[in-house]
């Protein structure tokens, strides 16, 4: 007997090996795993239920960066003229006051968010570790426990401050031997290599600017040693791409090159401005990259090329980047947002290039098993069926399956598949936002809306049922957060 059952879908979209959709389909889940999926009439007995109908069942969307506790600064006015650099040193002075209570509190909020978005896998990049304010990453781990929620924070680090040519202040920065140090204690106290872990740690300096060389290499080195991730912002603007130019007579990514990242072991966030041959150099390193429509907008960066990515053979996956630059903890938000800047980039070359290619998967065979299998550390190469990002169907696989990859999961999350982890998404099609919506539930999930998510399960436990978080105690958290957030805004 399975321990959960969604059924009477519109689809099941598995983004499996085949990306087979099988209609009026149904999911159970075992042990937080997947163990059957299959065609209506064929579904096991369960201990609980959930109702899909009228949903498009996908696999959970993977964010592959965020800044959590930048959700107690969102749409802070004197920040929004200018672009990274203005902004950042306007927010500096503010989240310098970042401590245990906010930190835990922003975490809280904001992977509640990104659950009703859909999200059950949330990578954070927590650079800023204020002078005094206590442990903020055990903080943001604890949110997450509490929450049920798959988690992939990273140790990030500055060491560069005003006074050395960096542009935060000195209280938010860090000694090299501190940032090492603290970095391997997390790792070996938080990270959980096993199939099915809820909690993976990976080490972030935050960007070329803000640490040193010397730096970054040793995180390197120390990377390799513990076998965790990497993860930094990289080529995300002009001004970035400037500095290193002036500071290191290098690009951003000769620069990453030099100092031993380039590799299947890191994913990267933005990548708005790589040279062609760079491109062509991330894919053959293997070296993911966070695409974030919205704040690549806001903050005026650019337009990244994703199809040329994809094309090279890069990872790509999704990501919010800080609730204070997106303002909006939405992974369908971002999803959305990718489909539209494909369609403005590519859409008119490729038109409706690969409709045909998925509509011969409808109805697939069932799938049923029983144990998860065991995954080993070498993870499958993502292979996407098409590089643009002209249907929805391509961006579901980033939101999904690209995601999983920059994680170094894939085969794990981001599917629908006998033995993947248990984290499903149902996605009601329904009301006057999807009226006469009725050729395709995939296209009609990302074009119509705005949508949230109608039933968000992790490891086989619906966080959000029928649209409502399945918390204890939500008004009083967003009252502390409220509280919390006008005194970072304050004291600054």
């Amino acid at each position: 007997m399975a321990d959960l059952l969604l059924k009477n879908s519109l689809l099941v979209a598995t983004m499996d090996a085949t990306r087979s959709e099988i209609a009026s389909g149904w999911v159970a889940i075992t042990d937080g795993f997947i163990s059957g999926v299959g065609k209506p009439g064929s579904e096991p007995q369960a201990q609980a239920v959930l109702d899909a109908t009228d949903c498009l069942i996908t696999p959970g969307l993977i964010n592959t960066h965020h800044h959590l506790y930048q959700n107690l600064t969102r749409a802070y006015r004197p920040a929004l003229e200018g672009g990274l650099f203005s902004w950042l040193t306007t927010l500096y002075p503010l989240w310098r006051n970042l401590n245990e209570e906010s930190s835990y509190l922003s975490a809280w909020i904001g992977l509640l968010e990104l659950a009703q978005s859909g999200c059950t896998t949330s990578s954070d990049h927590l650079y800023i570790h204020p002078q005094g304010g206590g442990d903020v990453l055990a903080a943001e781990i604890a949110a997450a426990k509490d929450l049920g929620f798959r988690f992939h924070p990273t140790r990030g680090s500055m060491s560069l401050s005003e006074k050395d040519g960096g542009l935060p202040p000195d209280s938010v920065v860090e000694n090299p031997d501190r940032i090492l140090e603290e970095s391997e204690r997390a790792v070996l106290r938080y990270h959980d290599p096993t199939p099915g872990s809820m909690l993976q740690i990976a080490l972030a300096p935050c960007s070329p600017f803000s640490v040193t060389s010397q730096v970054m290499e040793d995180t390197a080195h120390l990377a390799e040693r513990l076998d965790v991730r990497l993860h930094t912002h990289l080529a995300e603007t002009l001004d970035e791409a400037d500095y290193c130019r002036q500071t290191h007579n290098m690009t951003p990514v000769e620069l990453f090159q030099s100092v031993g990242w380039g590799g299947n072991r890191t994913w990267i966030a933005h990548c708005v401005h790589p040279s062609a041959k760079e491109i062509q150099q991330l894919g053959s390193w293997g070296t993911g990259v966070a695409h974030c429509p919205s704040s690549n907008m806001i903050l005026a960066s650019g337009l990244a090329p994703v199809r040329e990515l994809r094309q090279a053979g890069v990872p790509v996956g999704l990501g919010c980047d800080g609730s204070a630059s997106a303002d909006s903890g939405s992974l369908w938000t971002e999803a959305r947002m990718a489909y539209l800047q494909g369609r403005l980039r590519d859409g008119m070359a490729a038109g409706h290039a690969n409709t045909a290619s998925h509509a011969n998967t409808m109805g697939g065979d069932d799938i049923a098993g029983q144990a998860a299998p065991k995954l080993t550390s070498a993870q499958p190469k993502l292979t996407s069926t098409q590089p643009t990002l002209t249907s929805a169907r391509d961006v579901l696989e980033m939101a999904t399956l690209g995601g999983a990859s920059c994680l170094g999961r894939l085969g794990e999350l981001g599917e629908i598949s006998v033995g993947a982890v248990g984290d499903v998404v149902a996605w009601k099609l329904d009301g006057a936002a999807f009226a006469g919506a009725l050729s395709d539930p995939v296209e009609a999930w990302l074009r119509c809306g705005p949508l949230q998510a109608h039933h968000t399960v992790i490891a086989g436990r619906p966080l959000v049922r029928a649209k409502e978080p399945q918390v204890n105690g939500l008004e009083e958290k967003l009252r502390q957060h409220r509280a919390a957030a006008l005194r970072m805004q304050a004291e600054s």
